[in-house]
């Protein structure tokens, strides 16, 4: 386990409801976490679809929506916008975290 997991999990628990990540998903969600320490809440759907084309041509090479997110239908582009979300309120969480703790004394 490495500083990535507990991001990795932060951001799983961000998914709205309804929202199914493929299975044996952890190595995603580790990409989802660089792209929370990268971009924090400026990630956009189009960084998602990236780390997930990375992940998935590890999966299957061939998946029809490994292109690049402009060539991609609504529908596909949609499947993206959960996890953007989730990334950005992940952010916002950790974001919080830090305004809550305590100044440090001179």
């Amino acid at each position: 386990m490495t500083y990535l997991d507990p991001l990795a999990e932060l951001i799983r628990s961000c998914l709205p409801p309804g929202a199914t990540p493929p299975a044996d998903a952890d190595d995603l969600f580790r990409l989802y976490a660089v792209l929370l320490r990268a971009k924090g809440e400026q990630v956009r759907d189009e960084d998602v679809h990236d780390a997930w084309s990375a992940w998935m041509q590890t999966i299957d090479s061939s998946h029809d929506a490994l292109v690049p997110y402009e060539e991609l239908d609504s529908r596909t582009r949609a499947a993206d916008t959960p996890y953007a979300e989730a990334i950005r309120a992940a952010a916002r969480h950790l974001e919080g975290q830090r305004d809550r703790r305590p100044a440090a004394s001179s």
